[in-house]
């Protein structure tokens, strides 16, 4: 169920061999099947990688999670999709929670910062909040990449035992085992 699911959502092999961006940066690379297995080791890897990197300040974060996926040989797919929770709406909580995240643990006071979409003000206030905003981008990723991982082999666990389970007790029964 979850794969059919998946396999319906997902970009095919063919819709991202076919963007110009990624084969051309990965080339034969994105030939690698294990790159576009749907199983629940691979999945889990691949939102991992994912969420790790949406906590990553840059630009072409789509980019750098499938380039990690390709090294690491997890669904690429997947890495790419869920980079996308960082995206325009959720950038400035996301970070803003990475820098009290990281001032707590750097044993600074966080300050009230107001926002403001400028490059001037992004470079101004980057002089003063790049450490905390680093270190909590690191934390949270962290976290968040291990919630994600453990979520998914939780989801998938419970999707395949009752059918592990009745495939089992169809066979007990065409045997003439007991049942325990």
């Amino acid at each position: 169920m979850i794969r059919k699911h998946l396999r319906r959502i997902l970009p095919s092999k063919r819709q991202i061999r076919e963007n110009g961006t990624y084969a051309r940066l990965f080339g034969k690379l994105l030939h690698n099947p294990r790159l576009w297995r749907l199983n629940r080791n691979s999945v889990a890897r691949g939102v991992s990688v994912g969420m790790f990197i949406a906590f990553i300040p840059m630009p072409f974060q789509m980019l750098l999670a499938a380039a990690v996926a390709i090294a690491i040989g997890c669904n690429l797919p997947i890495a790419v999709v869920f980079v996308w929770i960082s995206n325009p709406v959720t950038i400035p909580p996301l970070f803003y929670a990475a820098y009290k995240v990281g001032a707590v643990l750097l044993h600074q006071a966080p300050e009230a910062i107001e926002f403001q979409w400028t490059m001037e003000w992004i470079l101004a206030r980057l002089i003063d909040i790049w450490q905390p905003l680093l270190l909590g981008c690191a934390v949270l990723g962290l976290a968040s990449a291990a919630v994600g991982n453990v979520l998914v082999r939780m989801i998938w666990y419970l999707q395949i035992m009752p059918r592990w389970y009745a495939r089992r007790y169809r066979r007990m029964r065409r045997g003439g085992n007991s049942i325990p």
